[in-house]
């Protein structure tokens, strides 16, 4: 038998030296996952589902981006408008996605376009599943296919679905869109819908920016309709989760109904102070182009908006629980707390609020402000207290 080299014996003796290391490196935990840097504060803008579902065409996304661009709803922190489900075509031979071309004529190129052109930003619907909610094409097996089709079109935000997925594991689902997405080297915030059955908050604060917490909302006040929830189920199950939200991943309860007309005005005053208090997401879900004065003055009030936008990126919650009568309370990066007095009666009632439970000395006096009557109230020591409509809310700030 011949003798080996000495340079194989040298490449040998490499060799024994470098595969442990090797083997060693492969055996250590990958490094951790970096967030995307998106949403620093909750994204906020509309959606296409709550009011139109399926029924959803170009000349009516075009509608509200110009409507949005001259309520002020943008001038207000509305950036994104999103087309959620019903707007895809078949995939073509190459297994890319295509549009409904009756639907959607000048194509979602163009239509992101022109919703750029308006100063706004453009979002899409997809699912990890083969099919989506609406038994259009899911992305599923063609998670980097449709990631550069939406950057080539000019998304800047995806929701996606979590319909037909069967076994699917979601935060491998989840995960593998995100990386597709990263892929495409364009800026997309990424809104997973997956309704918190997976509990998400646990692991997706890199992943995603935002994830559903809940099943869909309905336009009631309370209770459970079919697949859907009541303003109050939603609320109830999304408080306790205020420790995993912060910038760059939120907790999601689902769009607004505001302006939908199945609750009153005080009821949706409401609604959208509870949501801007838990730091959701701020999406319309109505007509913005074809709202009252009430729903206007809601959805625009910049005061609550700021609280809802508050750099700290603190979720608000529940402090007291008096049964029908409730405080709640976000603290905001100022120093100051935004306070709800929440009345789920059938009554009106007095609530007080403490200044030791927003963690205040009981010797501090605080300026407070009424953010839902614009004015500023008697400076107050120890305490406020303010008699609350039935289903209402009196929302203040309390500033030291």
């Amino acid at each position: 038998m011949p003798r080996p080299s000495p340079r194989l014996i040298a490449l040998l003796a490499t060799a024994a030296l470098v595969l442990p290391s090797a083997a060693f490196a492969a055996d250590k935990d990958p490094p951790p996952r970096v967030a995307n840097g998106l949403a620093q504060t909750p994204p906020m803008g509309w959606n296409s589902w709550n009011k139109f579902a399926c029924n959803i065409d170009e000349a009516t996304v075009r509608r509200v981006a110009d409507a949005m661009a001259s309520n002020g709803m943008k001038d207000a922190g509305y950036q994104y408008v999103v087309i959620d489900d019903c707007w895809h075509g078949a995939r073509d031979a190459n297994g890319f996605i295509t549009y409904d071309a009756k639907r959607f004529p000048g194509g979602i190129k163009a239509l992101a376009d022109y919703v750029h052109s308006k100063g706004l930003k453009f979002g899409i619907y997809s699912d990890a599943g083969r099919q989506t909610c609406g038994g259009r094409p899911g992305s599923q097996g063609h998670e980097y296919q449709d990631a550069k089709t939406y950057a080539a079109w000019g998304v800047d935000y995806l929701k996606y679905d979590w319909c037909s997925t069967g076994t699917r594991n979601a935060e491998e689902a989840y995960t593998l869109m995100a990386d597709a997405l990263r892929e495409t080297g364009r800026d997309i915030v990424f809104s997973m819908c997956e309704w918190g059955t997976a509990k998400p908050w646990l692991w997706a604060s890199a992943i995603g920016n935002l994830w559903r917490t809940t099943g869909d909302i309905t336009d009631k006040w309370d209770g459970k309709h079919d697949y859907s929830l009541g303003v109050l189920r939603i609320v109830d199950l999304n408080e306790p989760l205020h420790p995993f939200a912060g910038p760059g991943h939120w907790n999601d309860p689902d769009m607004l109904e505001v302006g939908n007309g199945g609750l009153t005005t005080t009821e949706y005053r409401s609604h959208f102070s509870l949501w801007a208090l838990m730091a959701a997401p701020l999406i319309a879900g109505n007509d913005v182009a074809n709202m009252d004065k009430d729903t206007r003055d809601i959805l625009l009030n910049r005061e609550v908006i700021a609280v809802n936008q508050d750099r700290l990126g603190v979720q608000g919650r529940r402090v007291r629980d008096d049964g029908d009568l409730e405080v709640w309370s976000k603290p905001l990066a100022d120093g100051s707390r935004a306070v709800i007095l929440f009345n789920r009666g059938e009554a009106a009632k007095p609530i007080t609020v403490d200044w030791t439970e927003l963690g205040y000395p009981a010797t501090l006096k605080a300026q407070v402000r009424d953010l839902w009557a614009g004015k500023d109230l008697v400076a107050m020591k120890g305490r406020f207290v303010a008699t609350v409509q039935p289903h209402g809310v009196v929302m203040v700030r309390i500033a030291p």
